[in-house]
């Protein structure tokens, strides 16, 4: 009926012009958002013929094939109606604050390609008539609230290429047919969520693999299916922080991993794990494999044999072997005492083991100073913060330990354990005592923190005497010595174009969790290259988060020794003509300051602008090479102002430009796209600069353009 008397209205000329269906399809949706504070449904309204010119709507023919409303804090609900633009092909929604349920009828428009709703507040259960979608190739619907198990039809989706559900709460198994039905899959993210039972027999069908394959943070149960090595050799399995057991497969894709794939299973064993493989796990009952079992055939008394060894013989030997224990420790303590001289000097840009005075890695570890620690922590457990690990305090004084480096907040060791898993632990000092409920509730909030760019605080220890922090381990270092090395290193490797576009993403992406997404809005107030790590895929993992403030509790100073650079780093990149003068500059300088922005040295409350500003500087870095700090004849100038002075001047590009970048030259545009963007973080005016969720987007956007 409303149908019919639209089209009288229209055939007499009452209104001058008159909506199609499909505009007012989208009006529907308009009306079920009830905030939008960026006017970005502004000019949607019933006066126009059809919607081809309203924003975000594109047409072919003057049909609508795409909506893409992307980061516009949109708070409403995706609408039925929508299922009747049957030519839509791509829905873009990512990082609004939609809620509810995903419509049913939406997936009746079944050319639909792509369906990005990621970074919203989506919730309860997937449809299960997500198969009817045949040409779907991205759908991504990470970092919302979907519950429920995978319908088993998205196997049905044979041209999806890309499938992220990260952050969610899905559970249950995967679908029968997972991997012979997703054939075409090339990304794919599933961590953070809650699926359990065993991975897919099938799962090394998905020969298109590319990347991190992510199933971590899940409660996957069982083996390890040998088909995961059947995946493209290239391809980074993570399979940590699940329920997985038994002996590692080790063929194809899994074979050379190190642990860090398969941490946080208590229940794998084997290579490359340190934890051995009993015999129930591993089948082997012969006889061969049990080499203190009696040999049958043995020739000897079989009377002495039956009545066994005296009394006073058992007590001769136990003594003797104690003896003879004691006697190998002493010696062996004293030779790694002159063998192995570690530098307890090295800064907290450590890259892992120690340095002898061969050079070679340390095997002992600081034995006098666990020794020291075991001797405080008396008063109070360890506390996990994640209940998958499966650790004491005593298992973490006894392992193998190596100092990372020391700062004003403790000292920072490389911690491997038992059974593999390789932890990086902060010992934040001896004082302060009366604080400690301030200090278990701020731990406790940032622990709550989970996300793959930022360090995972994993446990905590306090006393009167000693507090300790325990964290990831990310084995790659720092970002201040892939940018410009330290002293001692045999060999530099430059970062390529790609590798540091990948990481700037990736700091962004951090920033945006910690902004927007972390419980209270956090601000991490002290970005800066040394404490943005790297792990094995050069993923970039923001560290030192709510260090400062921890420390201030515990009695400690918050001042880091890496804020001031060594004497001894290197300077080669310095023009040669003023490398005495900038020898001295560097050593005497604290560059955190340089990293600052500049109201946070006249405004106490931290402002989320701090970190857009601190971000901009480390992009300046990254693209020219150059420390904060810039040598200007006898002067000092700060990195944003002399690349406003070269902007100024009209300078060249590659004068500009790290010189390590040459090679990219042909990546000329999208550097300068990135240029244009750094300068826009790092306005003087805090108001002026773009909120992180905004800088993101505007590089996913460049990133997808150039694909």
């Amino acid at each position: 009926m409303f149908s019919l008397v639209l089209a009288l209205l229209c055939f007499h000329g009452v209104v001058v012009t008159c909506l199609n269906n499909e505009g007012y399809a989208l009006l529907s949706f308009k009306n079920s958002i009830y905030e939008d504070p960026e006017g970005s449904l502004s000019n949607w309204n019933s006066s126009h013929d059809n919607p081809c010119s309203w924003n975000g709507i594109a047409c072919k023919e003057q049909r609508v094939v795409s909506i893409s409303i992307p980061n516009n804090k949109l708070r409403g609900f995706l609408p039925s109606a929508l299922g009747s633009l049957f030519d839509l092909r791509h829905l873009n929604l990512r990082n609004n604050k939609l809620f509810g349920a995903f419509p049913v009828e939406l997936l009746e428009v079944e050319g639909l390609q792509s369906l990005v709703l990621y970074g919203n507040s989506m919730s309860e259960a997937l449809p299960n008539q997500i198969g009817k979608l045949k040409y779907l190739q991205t759908l991504d619907l990470s970092e919302n609230f979907f519950n429920g198990s995978l319908p088993s039809s998205i196997v049905q989706c044979k041209r999806l290429r890309t499938l992220d559900l990260s952050q969610n709460y899905f559970t249950g198994s995967l679908p029968n047919g997972f991997g012979t039905g997703l054939v075409s899959l090339e990304n794919l993210d599933l961590s953070f969520n809650k699926f359990n039972g065993s991975i897919p027999w099938d799962f090394g069908n998905l020969s298109s693999l590319q990347g991190t394959v992510d199933l971590s943070h899940n409660l996957f149960t069982g083996l390890i299916p040998g088909s995961l090595g059947d995946l493209p050799a290239k391809v980074y399995i993570d399979l940590t922080y699940n329920n997985l057991s038994g002996p590692i497969p080790q063929n194809g894709a899994l074979k050379n991993r190190g642990p860090t794939a398969f941490v946080g299973n208590p229940g794998l064993c084997g290579p490359p794990l340190k934890n051995p493989c009993s015999l129930d796990t591993t089948g082997a009952t012969s006889p061969s494999s049990h080499p203190l079992l009696q040999d049958n055939n043995s020739t000897g008394n079989s009377a002495d044999n039956e009545r066994g060894l005296s009394k006073g013989a058992v007590i001769a030997i136990i003594v003797s072997d104690i003896i003879g224990v004691c006697i190998l420790g002493m010696l062996l303590s004293y030779c790694c005492s002159i063998v192995c001289v570690c530098d307890n000097d090295k800064d907290d840009h450590g890259d892992g083991f120690e340095k002898g005075r061969n050079g070679k890695g340390c095997s002992c570890f600081r034995k006098v100073e666990l020794e020291t620690l075991s001797e405080n922590l008396e008063q109070y457990d360890l506390v996990l913060l994640d209940t998958q690990l499966a650790f004491d305090l005593d298992e973490l004084l006894k392992a193998s330990a190596f100092v990372l480096g020391k700062s004003g907040t403790g000292i920072m060791y490389k911690v491997v354990l038992h059974d593999g898993l390789i932890l990086a632990v902060r010992r934040l000092g001896e004082g302060g005592s009366q604080r400690f409920k301030e200090f278990r509730t701020e731990v406790e909030a940032i622990g709550k923190l989970r996300h793959p760019n930022i360090v995972t605080l994993r446990a905590y220890y306090w006393s009167v005497d000693e507090k300790l922090l325990v964290y990831d381990y990310v084995p790659n270092g720092s970002l201040a010595i892939a940018l410009h090395g330290k002293a001692g290193m045999v060999s530099f490797t430059p970062l390529s174009w790609p590798v540091r576009l990948k990481i700037i993403k990736g700091i962004a992406k951090g920033l945006v969790y910690l902004h927007e997404f972390s419980p209270k809005k956090y601000v991490h107030g002290d970005l800066k290259p040394s404490n943005i790590l790297l792990d094995q895929n050069m993923e970039s993992r923001i560290s030192d988060f709510g260090l400062g403030q921890l420390a201030d509790i515990a009695g400690n100073s918050p001042i880091m020794q890496s804020d001031r650079m060594p004497s001894d780093e290197p300077q080669e990149r310095l023009q040669k003509s003023a490398s005495s003068e900038a020898t001295a500059i560097y050593s005497s300088t604290n560059l955190r300051s340089f990293y600052q922005a500049p109201e946070a040295l006249k405004v106490v409350k931290q402002s989320q602008k701090w970190d857009v500003y601190s971000y901009g500087v480390i992009l300046l870095e990254m693209l020219t090479g150059k420390y904060p700090v810039v040598c200007v004849g006898n002067s000092e100038m700060d990195l944003v102002h002399w690349i406003q002075l070269c902007i100024e001047e009209k300078k060249q590009l590659l004068d500009v430009l790290d010189p390590y970048l040459a090679p990219d030259a042909d990546e000329e545009e999208e550097i300068i796209a990135v240029l244009k963007i750094t300068m826009v973080c790092v306005h003087s005016s805090p108001e002026r600069r773009p909120t992180m969720r905004h800088v993101f987007d505007a590089l996913e956007r460049l990133t997808t353009s150039t694909d």
